[in-house]
């Protein structure tokens, strides 16, 4: 829902009166309009009438579990989700990420942080139910159980590779510069220092090609960046 200045808006479900004016103040700073929930019935009530271009859900909130609530957004609508809690647990992050979140943060966090993530996810093309599964080869992508297999097995890889991963699934055939590689997943980080971004990439290719030194895939396109060939 861009509004008539083209201004993206954002739904924060919170509870906490301290976290919901702070973020209603800062996102409306970084040019945000800010739609406030305090409760999941108040956030559903909202969905009816208006859609968001991105929620930010707080896990613990007085009538219900966050986690619920995401995934009937993720079946319903695909607005993204990023989970805001308190627990940093393993389980509770992958838990949150298999059921359609787009991402998470853990309190206390910092509002430029959190900016960046909600840009970079409103960056990502939508996706529709069509667009769970993406595969290429023998490598098959699920994105809402955040699983990659080749051949039938498993390929255990990071939250960053995998994300990595789908930027270029999600582009399948285009070039995704190095640029947008950077931007989207490694915020702040200088342009000029892109060894964080070839160690990814050659990570992936030893997991996803049978010939990483020869890769039919994951191809690098000179002085530009890199394409996903199917």
């Amino acid at each position: 829902m861009t509004d008539a200045e083209g201004r993206q808006s954002v739904l924060v479900v919170e509870d906490e009166e301290s976290y919901q004016d702070a973020l209603a103040v800062g996102l409306a700073a970084e040019g945000f309009v800010v739609i406030g929930a305090r409760t999941l019935g108040d956030a559903r009530d909202i969905l009816v009438r208006v859609t968001p271009d991105i929620i930010l859900l707080d896990l613990m909130l007085p009538d219900g579990s966050g986690v619920d609530f995401c995934r009937e957004v993720f079946h319903s609508t695909r607005i993204p989700v990023i989970m805001v809690t308190a627990r940093t647990s393993e389980v509770d992050v992958v838990l949150g990420l298999e059921i359609g979140a787009a991402d998470y943060v853990t309190k206390p966090y910092r509002l430029r942080e959190l900016v960046a993530r909600i840009r970079a996810i409103l960056r990502r093309p939508a996706t529709t139910a069509e667009d769970d599964v993406i595969t290429f080869g023998d490598v098959r992508m699920d994105f809402v159980r955040r699983s990659v297999t080749r051949a039938g097995h498993e390929i255990e890889l990071s939250r960053k590779e995998f994300d990595l991963l789908a930027l270029f699934a999600t582009h399948l055939g285009q070039v995704v510069t190095r640029e947008v590689c950077l931007d989207t997943l490694w915020w702040g980080m200088q342009l000029s220092d892109t060894r964080t971004l070839d160690t990814h990439v050659k990570r992936l290719r030893q997991k996803i090609e049978l010939d990483p030194t020869r890769p039919r895939h994951l191809v690098t396109i000179r002085g530009v960046g890199f394409r996903l060939d199917a």
